[in-house]
């Protein structure tokens, strides 16, 4: 892995904005330190609109690290003050834990974002003040108003506008079974206490990783969603996983993950469900939006897997790569458990 870095962020950051407040004093008398992740391949002009975007927020975070797998998937970006770019190997959750190491060192809490995620001005702050304010708390995901996927993707100023129509809200607290990936704060104390980290056996855009390292990470305190802390999912479709890779990993993940205990029999079998079902009514109706077909070959190639005992995350890495082609991204109807 290489590291090319952007230079350190000023003691006022970008664009001489103000740091995060993080409400109330912490972690040995100081404020939280808070750094901001994105793994992101193949989308160089949707990273880089994020990445401009956050830096016009009035809240900005003592670092933001961007990890890629080849740096023109960054392109654009390499000039940026405050920005450190890590390029490694393709894979979410291999590109997450790089980003996990790279902060590790002076970061106390670690915020992923999709590189599609547009986060309200108050986002950092308020996942800064809810750490700050609950140390029981090692892991939290923000309210998402609004997720692309479900009706072809939004564009910026149609996320911008469901944001200021939605306003503000006072912050609640909900305990969940798992953080939704798009918006992810992390205690990075417990991770590296403990070697938790994202499971690089889930390849490529790492289905499930996010319930994966949510339990993972649950042992050793709360998991919530803050209400509040609000955000919307573009689900920009390109760069994605096809259909039939998708359609693999949404059978042989969970049935992955009964076996690492990390998510329950009960709870994946019914995912894996409402996965077939889904994919058979979009298949049976047409739906122009997803390959479904291509889903649901790849759910009854894993099924078939699993009756002979060969079913493995991994094996989507031996499927022919299809031509070029944009495939939206799992949704948080989908995805939350």
């Amino acid at each position: 892995m290489t590291s090319a870095s952007a230079g350190k962020a000023s003691q006022d950051g970008p664009s001489g904005q103000a740091r995060v407040p993080c409400g109330p004093e912490a972690m040995a008398g100081r404020a939280l330190r808070i750094a901001v992740g994105i793994a992101s391949a193949g989308r160089a002009s949707t990273l880089r609109e994020t990445v401009d975007y956050l830096a016009g927020l009035p809240d900005q975070a003592e670092r933001l690290i961007v990890c890629v797998p080849a740096i023109d998937d960054a392109a654009g970006l390499s000039d940026r003050r405050g920005l450190d770019i890590i390029v490694g190997s393709r894979g979410l959750t291999s590109q997450r834990n790089r980003i996990i190491k790279a902060a590790a060192a002076d970061t106390d809490i670690l915020i992923f974002l999709d590189d599609d995620f547009i986060p309200a001005a108050t986002f950092l702050s308020r996942m800064a003040s809810v750490f700050a304010t609950n140390p029981e708390i090692v892991i939290a995901t923000g309210e998402v108003l609004a997720d692309g996927i479900l009706d072809g993707g939004l564009d910026r100023s149609e996320a911008l506008r469901v944001l200021e129509t939605a306003g503000e809200a006072a912050e609640q607290l909900t305990d969940v079974y798992n953080a939704y990936g798009c918006n992810m704060a992390v205690r990075l104390s417990p991770v590296i206490e403990h070697a938790v980290s994202f499971d690089e056996q889930l390849p490529l855009y790492g289905w499930l990783e996010d319930v994966d390292f949510s339990r993972s990470l649950a042992r050793y305190g709360r998991s919530v969603r803050v209400e509040g802390a609000r955000g919307v999912h573009l689900g920009v479709r390109s760069g994605r996983q096809p259909g039939r890779r998708l359609g693999y990993s949404q059978v042989a993940n969970p049935a992955y993950l009964i076996r690492k205990g990390t998510m329950s029999k009960g709870r994946a079998i019914a995912q894996i469900g409402r996965n077939i079902l889904a994919n058979v009514s979009g298949a049976l109706s047409n739906d122009r939006l997803i390959d479904r077909w291509g889903r649901l070959n790849g759910n009854l190639l894993a099924l078939s897997d699993l009756l002979i005992g060969r079913a493995s995350p991994s094996r989507i890495l031996e499927f022919a790569t299809p031509l070029p082609r944009e495939m939206p991204s799992p949704s948080i109807i989908t995805k939350r458990r």
